[in-house]
């Protein structure tokens, strides 16, 4: 029953967070275009105001004007919209879903003792660090290189800086953890930076404008200047992120020796698209060149990982060979299945004790054992490729 309620808790917050996230997301994006497609204005009135830059949309049956100001407004409206909760409650959400399905399960999903043989506790208390540290080292990235003389800059250097810290903590994830655990711990590391950019930085940021404002002092421009750059970094971070949370549910993505490497360059693809779109907004504001050639460098990325991870052809089935019983298939899931699938335990509600439940989830069976190789959860039972074949035969021949 236990395991009845805490997938429900996994289900609700999944949804949960898929929700938030989609707003936050979208509202980033949304931002990011605003920023890459305002002109300056032309009416003498909204330069008066300190306008600048405009932008005119139609949407929904209606047009919309929105307007920036640089640095501030010369006077606030009582009605100003804030964005931030749908930071906040991502992350809020992300982090209850990683401690039901992780955390409080660090000895099934945490822990591959193939990989490095710890302990739960031990587990635990190193993927809480990768989440506090790498926001700490990126911080401090973007604050002792990005930052000089009072002004913001040095895109270029923090870029590169933070795409080599990126890759280290990938490769040690995935040294420490299993392969799921790791895409999915490095997925949430990024995550968490971004959260802590809008609770850190861009929030507190603007509310020291505001009360600058209202105090009658001048409006220190340093705080608009780390705001949008946090924010620029958070629209490149969101499709890693994504491809990071979503490729954790493709066994064939993590298994393999080289995993990090995997993560790294669907990453890399990621971003790759994620800055063509950015260009593109600037381009097709000034007329220029659309450069293609970015989102074409992440295809390209995405082209070659499938070629590299594309399995060897299963080899013909012999003939004369001797069909796979029944008997012989419950006795590969008696050793390497029923110790989480019985009629005590059964993980996902799933029991495979008999051969009538064998035969009941044949079909489930065949895919996440030989397809998609997911099972047993970072093969915990040693399941062998032979066995895995046999299992297939066996469904092949029903």
């Amino acid at each position: 029953m236990d395991a009845y309620f805490l997938d429900w808790a996994n289900l609700l917050l999944r949804w949960a967070h898929v929700i938030v996230a989609i707003a936050w997301i979208g509202a980033s994006f949304y931002f990011v275009f605003l920023d890459n497609n305002l002109t300056p204005p032309l009416a003498p009135d909204l330069k008066a105001k300190g306008v600048d830059g405009e932008l005119w949309a139609v949407h929904g049956g209606g047009f919309y004007n929105p307007q920036k100001y640089m640095v501030a407004p010369r006077s606030l409206p009582d009605n100003l919209h804030w964005f931030y909760w749908e930071a906040y409650a991502t992350w809020l959400t992300g982090f209850g879903l990683f401690t039901v399905l992780y955390l409080f399960n660090a000895q099934t999903f945490l822990i591959d003792r193939s990989v490095h043989d710890w302990s739960p506790a031990a587990a635990v208390t190193v993927a809480l660090a990768f989440l506090g540290v790498f926001w700490i080292v990126y911080d401090l990235i973007c604050r002792w290189v990005g930052e000089k003389d009072g002004q913001v800059g040095g895109d270029g250097r923090v870029g590169a800086l933070v795409l080599v810290y990126i890759v280290a903590a990938t490769w040690l994830a995935c040294q420490l953890f299993a392969g799921r655990a790791a895409f999915l711990l490095v997925g949430a590391m990024i995550a968490t930076a971004m959260s802590a950019n809008v609770f850190f930085w861009i929030i507190p940021g603007q509310r020291k404008v505001i009360a600058q404002m209202k105090a009658g002092l001048p409006v220190e421009a340093i705080h608009g200047q780390r705001g949008k750059q946090r924010s620029v970094h958070n629209t490149y971070f969101t499709l890693p992120v994504l491809i990071a949370m979503l490729s954790n549910h493709y066994g064939w993505l993590y298994q393999g020796p080289n995993n990090w490497l995997v993560l790294v360059l669907l990453m890399l693809a990621g971003a790759l698209i994620r800055h063509s779109f950015v260009v593109r907004h600037k381009a097709l504001l000034h007329g220029t060149r659309v450069p293609w050639e970015y989102a074409a460098g992440g295809t390209a990325v995405l082209v070659g990982l499938a070629i590299w991870l594309a399995p060897a052809p299963r080899p013909a089935p012999v003939a004369g060979a001797a069909p796979v019983t029944l008997a012989e298939v419950k006795a590969i899931m008696d050793q390497r299945c029923v110790v989480c699938h019985n009629a005590q335990l059964q993980q996902k509600n799933v029991a495979l004790h008999t051969p009538e439940l064998i035969q009941q989830h044949a079909q489930s069976i065949y895919q996440q054992v030989v397809v998609l190789k997911l099972m047993p959860m970072n093969n915990s039972t040693q399941i062998t490729d032979a066995e895995r074949a046999a299992i297939e035969r066996w469904f092949q021949a029903r």
